[in-house]
């Protein structure tokens, strides 16, 4: 059976009804969705020091800016972002650095525009930097924290900024490190990387930040199952959030239960012993405890000399780190490697060569091209 459209009928009728007032319009062709006149004026590229002198005056326009430079993928970028945080980091190290994680539905965003609120009315200047889940098909992401965050994202005390995990370990940003630079030598005091939940991601926060906060809640089933050594050993603090209505009483037995299984963990190298609090961003009860419990970790940290000896390690674990990136860019852009990598590859998928031997002469390859 086929089917026929309706103008077919139209025209039929009136080629046998030649009186007939029936006329079939040929109709207007589709319009172009964006107009033959318009021309895209391209923005006129900012130099290195306009984009200093831009993040240290506290330009929010030239900082998103830079950070969209430091995190491009172009090369020809990469030499211009290295040199912009160079100059910044004399203007860098004079903020506190906060990793916040927990579990998807843990309320972490809600939470922080709830403490960022309270953080901005002390006087502090604060820079959220929201790591976001890439899609691994397309690389996109939906970036929708500002969204979430209503009340502090118009506050000009606030800079948001989501950023893509790209595929990164765990879904940490690549260039997170650097953004935390930018921002500070911007003028920000406090800044909160939020993860995209807890895994392999908390490592790589936990090498970057001054004092990891873990966020659980209670009341979704066995209690025992938020207690993870891994994770819990990280924590220099951990929240119970939700802790209203109904729910006050089971956050208040979580709170035991988290605060008696951290007891029983060694003393962390710090020689801080993580604290357990309770809030509800929502009913805004709880937060002043919660950010009071921080500045007591930080005055105990600053007063021991773990804060500095913390940040130099740091600093030391990054340098190594970029150093493998380089090494890892370098290698895989090497013209030898590209043009026998898929023929090794294929061997390997044929059994006729193991991986690692097939591994070992690519590297011999690429070792020998750079003598």
């Amino acid at each position: 059976m086929s089917f026929t459209k309706i103008n077919h009928y139209e025209k039929e009728y009136a080629d046998t009804h030649h009186d007939t007032a029936l006329n079939v319009s040929e109709g207007v062709g589709d319009q172009p969705i964006v107009s033959p006149y318009f021309t895209r004026r391209r923005k006129r590229a900012l130099s290195t020091d306009e984009y200093v002198e831009g993040i240290l005056a506290g330009n929010i326009t030239t900082l998103s800016q830079a950070i969209t430079l430091v995190e491009s993928a172009n090369p020809a970028h990469y030499a211009q972002a290295q040199e912009i945080i160079e100059r910044c980091l004399p203007h860098a190290g004079r903020s506190v650095r906060i990793g916040i994680t927990g579990v998807p539905g843990a309320g972490k965003s809600t939470f922080i525009e709830a403490v960022g609120n309270m953080v901005t009315s002390l006087r502090h200047k604060l820079a959220v930097l929201a790591i976001d889940p890439s899609s691994e098909r397309s690389g996109g992401s939906i970036l929708g924290d500002k969204t979430r965050m209503e009340s502090i994202c118009h506050n000009p005390d606030v800079f948001i900024r989501p950023s893509p995990s790209a595929g990164s370990l765990g879904g940490v940003a690549r260039k997170t490190r650097e953004t935390i630079v930018l921002c500070e030598a911007a003028g920000f005091d406090v800044i909160f990387i939020e993860t995209v939940g807890v895994g392999q991601s908390e490592t790589a926060v936990h090498s970057m930040v001054d004092m990891f906060m873990l966020l659980q809640i209670s009341g979704a089933g066995d209690e025992l199952q938020g207690i993870k050594r891994g994770i819990m050993e990280m924590a220099d603090t951990m929240v119970i959030t939700k802790a209203d209505g109904e729910n006050v009483r089971k956050a208040e037995l979580a709170r035991t239960q988290f605060q008696g299984a951290l007891r029983l963990f060694p003393l962390p190298e710090s020689g801080w012993r993580p604290k357990v609090y309770t809030c509800s961003a929502v009913a805004g009860t709880g937060l002043e405890e919660v950010w009071k419990g921080v500045e007591e970790f930080l005055d105990h940290i600053h007063a021991n000399g773990y804060f500095q000896h913390n940040r130099n390690r740091q600093n030391k674990y990054w340098m190594y780190e970029t150093i493998n990136e380089a090494l890892r860019g370098s290698f895989y852009r090497d013209p030898a490697v590209e043009a026998r990598i898929g023929e090794y590859e294929k061997r390997v998928l044929e059994d006729r060569i193991s991986s690692f031997v097939a591994a070992k002469e690519l590297l011999e390859l690429y070792f020998k091209e750079l003598k």
